[in-house]
């Protein structure tokens, strides 16, 4: 578990818990570091209210101001890919996955300096805290 794969900018995990665990991990580790979490977003629930079934798949959007703003500074374009994302979803075979943007990818793909990473970059290890 926790062994990340990269692959055109998104970043995933594989999680040792359960779709609400792992998420109820990511929200107590981002609230312990002074984050935000600004929305959750219940794909799976959504789609069972539409009467259709998907299976476990939310979404959590968080972040910190004073880390984002610089980015969003330096390039407005950045908003698109901010605030940060996690994706948890459970897979055909009942395995539990976290994906995220990698921050190199967000800064490539918006022009931004390599000086920037680092007001992004430290969400990986926190969503890879998650994960274990």
């Amino acid at each position: 578990m926790g062994n990340t794969q990269t692959a055109q900018g998104i970043a995933q995990i594989r999680s040792a818990h359960d779709v609400p665990t792992t998420l109820r991990r990511l929200e107590d580790i981002f609230k312990a570091h002074g984050l935000t979490v600004f929305a959750r977003i219940d794909f799976s629930g959504d789609a069972t209210r539409a009467g259709l079934s998907m299976r476990q798949e939310e979404m959590l959007i968080f972040g910190n101001p004073k880390a984002g703003t610089p980015l969003l500074q330096a390039s407005p374009s950045v908003g698109l890919d901010l605030p940060l994302k996690a994706l948890v979803w459970q897979d055909e075979q009942d395995a539990v996955w976290i994906a995220y943007n990698d921050a190199a990818y967000v800064l490539q793909r918006h022009g931004l300096s390599s000086s920037l990473a680092a007001n992004i970059a430290g969400a990986a290890a926190l969503l890879a805290q998650a994960a274990q």
